[in-house]
């Protein structure tokens, strides 16, 4: 396997800040888990999984990262990358924001950092995988150079596999 650098935790752009996960987090991370309308996990069950991705973070050099507006300091979602349905050599890239922030241009945002973050890392190509139906989402991937690369069928619908150069 090849070493890569480890990514930045710390990430800024003029309107964010993408940092690590605290065990502060956790209600808000809850309510955005529960935007999804399949129930809202407990507070201890996000802890729980807070200090997974720590965990996960510390083992991998990768980071799922808390997005905040810098002005205003909220919490707003999370972006960044992990291996999901990919690998540690071509990670996927993942974002996730209340919809009170959605059409602001803050998933745009937050994912360029990301992408500066991993081709920092010393990465060649990213993957996103997104539901055939989440038109938004596809648009923000279009927007940072993503290509479609496939279609796959998965118990919950299409998904669309989507790939990314890195300088």
């Amino acid at each position: 396997m090849t070493a890569f650098a480890t990514m930045p935790y710390h990430l800024e752009t003029e309107r964010l800040t993408l940092r690590p996960w605290a065990e502060s987090d956790a209600a808000e991370f809850c309510a955005l888990l529960s935007e999804r309308g399949k129930g809202t996990p407990t507070v201890e069950h996000i802890r729980t999984s807070i200090a997974e991705l720590l965990t996960a973070t510390a083992t991998t050099g990768i980071a799922l990262l808390p997005v905040q507006r810098r002005d205003e300091g909220d919490f707003i979602g999370y972006c960044g990358l992990i291996t999901g349905r990919s690998t540690l050599e071509e990670p996927e890239i993942a974002y996730e924001l209340f919809q009170h922030a959605h059409g602001c241009g803050y998933a745009t945002e937050a994912a360029g950092a990301v992408l500066d973050a991993a081709a920092a890392t010393g990465r060649k190509r990213l993957w996103s995988t997104v539901a055939a139906w989440n038109a938004p989402s596809l648009r923000v991937l279009e927007k940072l150079g993503f290509e479609r690369d496939h279609v796959s069928t998965e118990d919950n619908g299409e998904v669309v596999w989507l790939t990314r150069s890195l300088p």
